[in-house]
């Protein structure tokens, strides 16, 4: 039976600590067998909990889920939790966002912090391109709604997604997977885990996922869009005693990809005059796009596309029971690696013939946690965090012989932008600093009460440098106000500091052993922001400098719940009411002011999200189970007097725009997913086993892709159906064919429109129906 929130696990002491293993038991697998839910362990509170006994809202995938959906990345579980939505036109620019809040879509800043916090064993990941990665040798994934400021802290002011990867066994073992589909795809995995002596055991697992292009270029013929990543994890376990693990892990992702080409997706009319609006700038150049239908697919850029990067560190996790108490030690260092070339007009005129910015991160981080073991009336957890990060960017933007034209319009000599550059570099270090504790009081059998608070201080330094060359050699004043008004050279340096509380308080009612009911507040904090990408210029055209720094954002989030199982755990239903609102929102804005697309980070001032969620699963018979979870999300703007304008007001005396009420970027306000699966015995090859058929659904209202709420970037609602149907055998060998958007649904994830603001939109249609098979096969 699929496990839709979790693979079947119950704990031996539900209150021990994270690091401690989790077994199966056998009346789990029985009860489950029989014909109810299975039974779920996360570790959303740091320890090892049923998650129906855990009072906060929180969706868990188990590697069983993640395996029969063909979901192999981060992006693909949003088909399976309503609130998470992950959306990027390349991988840095990735945007993770819970309950409607995290960062708006667009280009990244590497100034601005993630709200929502990602963690793979345990370890922070600062950079949200580390989303884009496969999942290899995952034992589930947990998304946890809402701040999380206490126990996971750093920039969880949305939420947090947890990843625990699969721990060396001291039984050998072996999975092997193989997938081929349509579009050349082609997914190899294995992993192998077995003892090295009594007191040592090891896993190595390893990943590749490869596929042709979805974008073809009518020109050279090139395909883009392509995928080519490899993983490689290798782990050693030392267990001396029941007392003492030690636990070595070292990774090492890598993506070589010919990306992100976006594809012309149509026209919209803006305010300029109709000489600087796309038909008209596009038969002057007597230019036609290569497919008026973005779902041909089809480009002719005339320069490199690719998008580059590797991620890798290693880490030391130690548990040491100290008999009324765990002691545990995180330590880590992670580097990631962005090397990307883009031609970011999209099309073979030259424009913007390249607008890139390369990134070199390293980070260090360090957890120490005191955790009370077993059940007694107060159970805590007390613990310090240090982090440090480096970042050094380099970036590039270069424009064409065609760029005066596009730009400024025929009255310009050709001569005056081609060639013209403006390179730039950025460095920063951050420093941060944690204590945190949490204390959770059973005051009755029926009521716990969980208080807790983190106090968090942060350092900043940073520095930016533009230079421009190139253009029209000996430009008039006149012309050379207008490069300028391009691309002017900026240098500056800023710093922050400053310390502030988060945390939360949590009240649960176990009114009977299947129905809890809970209420929590939380207060989430995001330190404040450097400016790394340029500062917006006064009338004079010089930076303004007050804008280098934003002020740290603060969340305020309500939610109250219950969670239940009836019929002897033959269904299972949760559902969450929320309501949050942030200040100062740190956010991301275009600035379209002079023809070109600037972009820097800004402080909404105000932004609201709430909601309701509802989760159920179902096992009413033997080899039967469905599950069905739905999101209302009303995420707004309830305060951006001084927000960026849509492009269908480009051109009008107004630079800012009343986005007050607005929604908010990348939000849809309804999504639902829903499956099932079907199980039943059966014999093929001379072999006994299990036949199944089962399908996932997810539908998603429309969403604006643009931070402006422009017309234009609208995303209309759709839904995705995937079905797959096959075989395992009682001997560890699996088959089945899968086929993802069966119904070849035809979607857009993005929508923008591009430099120049012509009214030309390009966009990123989603992956076309793709059929396929899987082997699998363990030991």
């Amino acid at each position: 039976m699929i496990a839709w929130l979790g693979a079947t696990v119950a704990v031996a002491d539900p209150h021990a600590a994270a690091g401690a293993s989790v077994g199966l038991s056998a009346d789990a697998a029985a009860d489950a067998g029989d014909g109810s839910v299975e039974a779920v362990v996360v570790t959303a509170r740091r320890r090892a909990e049923q998650a129906q006994d855990v009072p906060i809202a929180l969706s868990v995938l188990s590697a069983d889920t993640l395996e029969k959906t063909g979901t192999y990345n981060l992006a693909q579980v949003v088909q399976l939790a309503p609130s998470l939505f992950i959306g990027a036109f390349n991988p840095r620019n990735t945007t993770i966002n819970i309950r409607g809040l995290g960062n708006n879509l667009g280009v990244a800043n590497d100034g601005l912090e993630a709200g929502v916090g990602l963690y793979v064993d345990q370890v922070y990941f600062s950079r949200p391109a580390a989303s884009t990665f496969d999942l290899s040798d995952v034992e589930r994934v947990e998304v946890l709604r809402g701040p999380q400021g206490t126990l996971f802290g750093k920039n969880t002011t949305a939420g947090a997604i947890s990843v625990t990867t699969r721990l060396p066994t001291f039984t050998p073992e072996g999975r092997f997977e193989l997938s081929y589909g349509e579009y050349g795809f082609l997914q190899g995995k294995a992993s192998v885990a077995g003892p090295i002596s009594d007191t040592v055991a090891f896993r190595l697992s390893a990943s590749s996922t490869q596929r042709h292009g979805l974008t073809k270029n009518v020109v050279s013929g090139q395909s883009y869009n392509n995928l080519d990543n490899t993983a490689l994890r290798a782990q050693l376990l030392f267990k001396p005693s029941d007392r003492l693990s030690v636990r070595f892990v070292a990774d090492w992702n890598r993506q070589q990809t010919d990306c992100c080409v976006l594809v012309y997706a149509g026209f919209g009319p803006t305010q300029k005059p109709a000489s600087l609006q796309y038909p008209a700038l596009s038969a002057g150049l007597n230019y036609t796009p290569p497919s008026p239908d973005a779902f041909d697919r089809l480009t002719d850029i005339n320069d490199r596309a690719h998008a580059n990067q590797t991620l890798g560190g290693v880490s030391a996790l130690v548990d040491y029971d100290l008999g009324f108490a765990t002691l545990t030690s995180v330590t880590a260092w992670r580097h990631w690696d962005w090397d990307p070339a883009n031609d970011a007009d999209f099309s073979r005129l030259s424009i913007l013939d390249k607008s890139q910015n390369a990134d070199q991160q390293d980070q260090y981080s360090q957890e120490i946690r005191l955790a009370s073991n077993g059940e007694r009336p107060l159970s805590w957890i007390v613990g310090v965090y240090g982090f440090r990060q480096t970042i050094d960017a380099q970036g590039l933007n270069q424009y064409g012989a065609q760029s005066a034209y596009w730009l400024l319009g025929p009255a310009q000599p050709s001569t005056l932008l081609d060639g013209y550059r403006a390179q730039f570099g950025a460095s920063s270090t951050t420093k941060s600093y944690a204590a945190f504790g949490q204390l959770t009081w059973r005051a009755t059998d029926r009521l716990s009460v969980t208080p807790g608070l983190r106090y968090t201080y942060e350092q900043k330094d940073a520095a930016y440098i533009q230079v421009v060359a190139g253009g029209l050699a000996d430009p008039t004043a006149a012309q050379q106000a207008v490069k300028f008004a391009v691309a002017r050279p900026q240098a500056y340096s800023a710093d922050d500091s400053g310390g502030k509380l988060s945390g939360q308080l949590n009240v649960a009612w176990q009114q009977t052993p299947d129905l809890l009911i809970y209420g929590n507040y939380a207060r989430g904090y995001k330190s404040g922001g450097i400016n790394l990408a340029g500062l917006p210029v006064d009338a004079s055209g010089a930076p303004i400098l007050s804008r280098a720094v934003i002020r740290p954002e603060k969340t305020d989030a309500w939610e109250a719940g219950f969670k239940s199982q009836l019929f002897q755990r033959r269904v299972i239903l949760n559902a969450a009411a929320f309501w949050s609102e942030t200040r100062d929102y740190q956010a991301n804005v275009v600035d379209t002011a002079g023809g070109a697309l600037r972009q820097f980070l800004d402080n909404i001032p105000k932004v609201r999200s709430r909601g309701i969620e509802v989760d159920s699963r179902l096992a009413p018979i033997r080899g039967f189970s469905a599950y069905a979870s739905a999101a209302f999300t009303d995420a707004k703007y309830v305060a951006y007097a001084n927000g960026p304008c849509p492009l269908e007001l480009i051109g009008t005396v107004t630079r800012a725009c009343d986005l007050s009420g607005r929604p908010l970027p990348g939000v849809s306000k309804f999504v639902v997913s829903a499956g099932a699966e079907y199980r039943r015995d059966a014999h093929a090859l001379g072999l006994d086993g299990e036949a199944y058929a089962g399908a996932d659904w997810n539908w998603r209202s429309r969403f604006y892709s643009q931070a402006s709420d422009s017309a234009y970037s609208r995303i209309p609602s759709y839904s995705l159906l995937n079905l797959r149907t096959g075989f395992k055998s009682e001997r560890g060998w699996e088959a089945f064919a899968w086929v993802k958007n069966a119904t070849g649904e035809k979607y857009f994830q993005y929508i923008s429109g591009l430099v120049g603001n012509s009214g030309a939109l390009y966009g990123n249609p989603g992956d076309p129906r793709t059929i396929g098979v899987t082997l699998k096969a363990a030991y």
